[in-house]
C-alpha cells in the first residue's frame, strides 16, 4: 500500500533521543541527516554545541554521517564547514538520488543506513523510496507557521495518525 511510504519507522522528540545504542541494535552504521528544523532552526548557520556534541557521539560510536539538505548549497557548505561530511544541498527529495550518493561515499548499503528528518512528505519518503532500514522522524525544532507549512502538516497528519495507530497509540 501507497501510505506505508509515509509512515516513519519511529518517532522521536528530537535527535538526542536517538542513540548510538539504539542505531548499533537496528544495525545502523550510518545516517543520512536533514539540516534544518531537524539539526538545528533555520536562523543556526553552523551546528550548535549540542549537536555538535552529539555528533561526538555517533563519531565515536563508528557510525558514518552526511548532510541532505533540500536548502541551498551555500547554506549546506557553510553548515559543513568544520565537519566534512558528504554534504549536498538542492538534495530534491523526496528523490532518493543524493540519499544513495550519501550511501555511496560512506560505503554503506541501504540495510546499513537510517536517514533523520522532520518532515514526512520529503525526509521519510526518501528513506522509503531509497529502501533505507529505517525512516526516522523528529519533531521539527521550530515549527514556522507559514501557509506553506500548514498545508503540509495538513496532510501529514493521516500518516502520524497510522503511526501511533501501529504502534499502540504512541508518538
Amino acid at each position: 500500500m501507497i501510505s506505508r511510504y509515509f509512515i516513519p519507522d519511529v518517532f522521536f522528540e528530537n535527535i538526542y533521543e536517538i542513540t548510538p545504542e539504539f542505531l548499533k541494535k537496528a544495525g545502523i552504521k550510518a545516517l543520512v541527516l536533514d539540516i534544518d528544523n531537524t539539526l538545528v532552526t533555520y536562523d543556526d548557520p553552523k551546528p550548535t554545541e549540542p549537536v555538535l556534541n552529539w555528533f561526538r557521539q555517533m563519531k565515536e560510536a563508528g557510525i558514518s554521517m552526511a548532510l541532505v539538505s533540500n536548502n541551498n548549497h551555500k547554506r549546506v557548505a557553510l553548515f559543513n564547514e568544520d565537519l566534512g561530511f558528504f554534504a549536498r544541498g538542492f538534495g530534491n527529495k523526496p528523490s532518493r538520488k543524493y540519499v544513495r550518493r550519501a550511501m555511496a561515499h560512506m560505503g554503506v548499503t541501504a540495510d546499513e543506513t537510517a536517514l533523520i528528518g522532520d518532515q514526512i512528505l520529503t525526509d521519510i519518503l526518501a528513506a522509503k523510496r531509497a529502501k533505507l532500514k529505517k525512516a526516522l522522524l523528529v519533531r521539527p525544532i521550530n515549527d514556522k507557521k507559514g501557509i506553506f507549512t500548514k498545508a503540509k502538516r495538513i496532510i501529514e497528519r493521516p500518516f502520524m495518525r497510522k503511526y501511533e495507530k501501529l504502534n499502540g497509540g504512541k508518538k
